[in-house]
């Protein structure tokens, strides 16, 4: 059985027919993905409109991380479609006419160029995909730096910088390319208890400026404070999406609150 569901009924002011595609960041119709024999996403249908930020959580397993890097076209899938801004994803129209991405992401692992120093790692796709001058170059990449805390490590190389630091400039990183969602693997299972809150502090201010989010993440905190709804995966399916005064106090399915038992 597909699960369809609107994560927000708001039309942002103007009539539905406005509202329609343009107020659509993400549509997840039908989504199957099979590794082999194993059916790792099951009629995935999801929509999310501009400027909503969103929770995935769920045991491992579950099909969440698949489901994020079937939208950023990391993995492919079998049957269903994603369209992104409206545009289909895979096809020839899928990125925009002005060169930017549609989506960044965020991964577990930082995936840094460690030759590059963070200046660099921020500029390279401003200079190689969008052909910036190196100026402008340069004001974008620390920009997104100050956002997000870092401008001081800028000549630095990761190798030089804490677990969190590194995690904040993956982000700068992908900010700096101004794609229109931002998609975040589990951003901080790899960082020591300590160094988690810098960055969930960081994700939390770009929820309040408008991003739009979806995030994998069992941060309770930050789902608490940035989501507009949490989503429970597990086998695949989505089980239930609510907005987390709902999902964390009073979850409509029996099997969301198993889950939080076990988390909480």
């Amino acid at each position: 059985m597909a699960h369809a569901v609107c994560l927000s009924d708001a039309n942002w002011g103007r009539s539905d027919a406005a509202a329609g595609d343009e107020a659509n960041a993400i549509e997840i119709v039908g989504l199957n993905k099979w590794f082999g024999a194993f059916h790792a996403l099951k009629d995935v249908s999801l929509t999310v409109r501009a400027g909503r930020r969103v929770v995935i959580c769920g045991p491992s397993g579950s099909g969440k991380s698949t489901l994020v890097r079937c939208i950023n076209r990391l993995e492919s899938f079998q049957r269903g479609t994603i369209r992104v801004s409206g545009r289909e994803t895979g096809s020839s129209s899928s990125r925009p006419a002005d060169g930017r991405p549609e989506v960044g992401m965020v991964f577990q692992q930082f995936n840094l160029f460690p030759h590059l120093t963070v200046l660099g790692n921020c500029t390279l796709s401003l200079r190689r995909v969008l052909k910036k001058p190196a100026a402008e170059a340069l004001d974008i990449a620390m920009h997104h730096l100050e956002r997000v805390r870092i401008p001081e490590q800028a000549q630095k190389y990761p190798a030089q910088l804490s677990g969190g630091q590194q995690q904040r400039l993956a982000i700068a990183r992908a900010l700096c390319l101004e794609p229109r969602v931002m998609l975040f693997d589990e951003p901080t299972s790899s960082l020591d208890p300590e160094m988690v809150k810098e960055v969930l502090d960081v994700m939390i201010d770009l929820a309040r400026s408008g991003m739009t989010m979806i995030c994998v993440t069992h941060e309770t905190g930050f789902a608490r404070a940035a989501a507009d709804d949490v989503v429970l995966m597990d086998e695949g399916r989505v089980v239930e999406i609510s907005p987390p005064e709902i999902f964390f106090t009073a979850p409509r399915q029996e099997r969301t609150r198993r889950f939080l038992e076990k988390v909480l």
